[in-house]
């Protein structure tokens, strides 16, 4: 196991934000990507990383971006650092692996979020009015249960350390425009459906998950990370039980931990112990290796 980076720093590159796991440098005509082993939960990034971490998540997007490349195009120049600009060079250690160079895109501004099943502030949101983002769903429905059909349910982008907003797809329309919100949602679930049929072909349930996307010469192109622990709620489907919470090979793991502590949810968060931090990083390993049959050498 390597050592975790929780932050990266290469001085002869321009920093141009930190995400919560992603640190993002302007290369000129491209952008290099990274992620780092920071992990959040509840909006809040904790202080101890996940080994591993980052690469795990980069190589779960890039096995995606490939397998959905006959459906969308994405923004993926190229992982392998041989090929970075002369500049990253330096630092090839620790970009091999967690880093990818992509194309600069203008991202739209709402998450495209598809659900299969009911969890998370959908679940909460039916219990409340019988719907999600404005669709009506059958009376009935239990937690975790399977949607008849996937649905679209688009949120705000907020800022970090402020909860993304659910909104219903006319709001959707008023901030991108109807023909485009109608062509993110046909992607959205196009890209769900085959995403959740391959994983569930490996014992994984995809509940849910958000895709972020962007306009690359006047083209709409994936970006971001895609179909990962951190953007998804993957589920082992040999343990599925609707009726409750699921086990899961993403972060619930870890916020399962922290409800216990009784946190206020606000920082500082607690700190995590060592077995925490191995129990989760298996959980993301354990998600690379089902999807994709290779463990990268982690």
């Amino acid at each position: 196991m390597a050592q975790a980076i929780r932050e990266t720093h290469f001085p002869d590159l321009k920093l141009l934000k930190r995400g919560k796991v992603r640190d993002m440098y302007d290369l000129g005509e491209h952008l290099l990507m990274v992620a780092t082993d920071r992990i959040s939960a509840f909006d809040v990034v904790m202080e101890e990383p996940i080994p591993d971490k980052g690469k795990i998540l980069t190589q779960i997007s890039l096995f995606w971006f490939e397998r959905m490349k006959p459906l969308i195009d994405n923004h993926v120049v190229t992982a392998d650092v041989r090929e970075y600009p002369a500049a990253c060079r330096p630092y090839a250690s620790v970009l091999e692996g967690r880093s990818i160079l992509v194309k600069k895109a203008d991202a739209v501004p709402i998450e495209c979020v598809a659900r299969g099943y009911l969890s998370g502030s959908g679940w909460n949101a039916y219990r409340e009015t019988g719907e999600v983002c404005g669709i009506r769903l059958p009376a009935g429905l239990r937690e975790s249960d399977r949607l008849p059909e996937p649905i679209f349910t688009p949120a705000t982008k907020e800022e970090v350390g402020v909860h993304d907003i659910n909104i219903d797809f006319e709001e959707a329309c008023r901030r991108v425009g109807r023909e485009v919100a109608e062509r993110l949602r046909e992607l959205t679930l196009e890209l769900y459906r085959e995403g959740a049929a391959y994983a569930d072909s490996k014992g994984i349930l995809i509940a849910d998950t958000k895709f972020e996307f962007g306009f690359h010469g006047g083209k709409l192109i994936l970006i971001d990370e895609l179909l990962t622990p951190d953007s998804s709620r993957f589920w082992p489907r040999d343990s599925y039980r609707p009726g409750g919470p699921q086990e899961s090979f993403d972060k619930q793991y870890l916020r399962d931990y922290l409800l216990s502590t009784r946190w206020n949810r606000t920082p500082p968060p607690p700190p995590l112990p060592p077995e925490v931090i191995a129990g989760t990083r298996q959980k993301y390993l354990e998600a690379l290796v089902r999807l994709s049959g290779d463990r990268h050498g982690l």
